[in-house]
């Protein structure tokens, strides 16, 4: 709403502090369909829509002067593209908002149960979990919502540029002649999934870069803000950064621990 030049006309100093919530993108054909989003504008404006609301229930099947605008799946068949905290999160909201149904796609494949001979201890466990909104699905859909090893090829238009659901492949990973894993298409393995919302929840490439664009602050190779911890202090005088926008996507508790910094 405020270019950066005006805020600092008007302020010192100035403190970052607006998260890390630019989106990895899925750029295939039918990308500039209706009903397409990015998981972080879907759920902040769930969160705006019932701060207006003061928590009123059912305020998802209908919009409202009075209420900021929301996106709704309420009747809708949701596709969630992506797993994480954020895509768990965008799989309960869309069951609370009335979703007629929830798939959420993983291009991984699934995890063991236990771990594997390659991720000992004291390593992060890389195993199977069921978080909140994957046990609400089943509760309420009889089935996991995620889809293993799968991978988004085309987005369909409903011929009235909404988008009607997704082409995909199957994928399978192997490890190359290095020893990483590749990822390849499995032949004849193409599917159609029917949506009528669907949520990209790919993981952060950083912070919004609209604010301050047009400024010389200075970014890490990741893109994130550079200033150091305890300091806070960016390239540019009077203006300081803090949480995921400095550090890069992370846990509540470190912006906590820096914003007291």
């Amino acid at each position: 709403k405020y270019p950066m030049s005006t805020i600092k006309a008007q302020t010192e100093p100035i403190i970052l502090a607006f998260g890390a919530t630019a989106g990895r993108d899925r750029p295939i054909p039918g990308r500039d369909l209706n009903g397409i989003h990015f998981a972080m504008a879907f759920l902040t404006a769930n969160t705006n829509h019932l701060l207006d609301s003061g928590l009123e229930e059912n305020i998802h099947k209908t919009q409202s002067d009075d209420l900021r605008p929301h996106i709704a799946a309420h009747g809708k068949r949701v596709v969630v593209i992506g797993g994480g905290e954020t895509g768990t999160d965008c799989i309960a909201t869309s069951i609370r908002h009335g979703a007629v149904s929830v798939v959420n796609f993983e291009l991984l494949p699934e995890p063991p149960g236990s771990r594997a001979a390659d991720n000992p201890w004291p390593q992060w466990p890389k195993i199977f979990r069921i978080d909140y909104g994957h046990g609400e699905a089943k509760h309420k859909y009889g089935t996991d919502p995620r889809t293993y090893c799968i991978l988004s090829k085309e987005f369909v238009d409903d011929g009235n540029g909404n988008v009607a659901g997704i082409k995909t492949v199957r994928v399978e990973w192997g490890k190359d002649s290095s020893g990483r894993f590749q990822m390849k298409e499995v032949p004849d393995s193409s599917e159609f999934f029917p949506a009528d919302l669907v949520l990209l929840s790919m993981g952060f490439l950083g912070p919004d870069t609209s604010l301050v664009k047009h400024t010389s602050l200075e970014t890490d190779p990741r893109g994130n803000y550079k200033a150091d911890y305890g300091r806070f202090l960016t390239s540019d005088k009077g203006t300081f950064a803090c949480g995921d926008c400095r550090r890069g996507q992370s846990l509540v508790v470190w912006a906590i621990n820096e914003g007291r910094g």
